[in-house]
């Protein structure tokens, strides 16, 4: 066999191995109804749940748990989906920085015991320019 049909044949292997690799860690977009369903099923694959953060009049944010100072890896928070279905989340990390100014949250993880379990959390904060300033800008230029 030739030197370039040996390398061909491990970056074949090789791009193989990575799609393989990217293919198992992918994982859905669904509501908390779907999640529920799954580990009802007794399914425990990691889903993603999109959804924004429950929160009062004033704009509080409500049923949000995190206490540093005694336990700095439980953070638990109430979770609004795109269905409009409230469920509780838990967090066995530190609080994400700016938690409470962001505007859309998606949660990686499944459910466990009437409860959501994430794995990982992505914020979506709002923007620091405003439309009038976007404007204003664009219009110097």
């Amino acid at each position: 066999m030739k030197k370039s049909h040996i390398i061909g044949i491990i970056v074949i292997a090789m791009a193989i191995g990575i799609i393989m690799t990217t293919a198992g860690d992918a994982s859905t977009y669904v509501s908390f109804g779907d999640a529920i369903e799954l580990a009802k099923d007794g399914n425990s694959t990691k889903v993603h749940v999109v959804g924004r953060l429950k929160k009062d009049d004033q704009g509080h944010i409500v049923g949000m748990h995190y206490e540093p100072m005694k336990d700095p890896n439980y953070f638990a928070f109430t979770l609004v989906d795109t269905n409009r279905f409230e469920q509780r989340v838990v967090y066995f990390n530190p609080k994400p920085q700016d938690f409470e100014r962001s505007e859309q949250v998606v949660i990686t993880g499944n459910m466990q015991n009437e409860v959501f379990v994430a794995d990982k959390i992505l914020l979506k904060c709002p923007s620091k320019y405003t439309e009038n300033e976007i404007q204003t800008n664009t219009a110097a230029l």
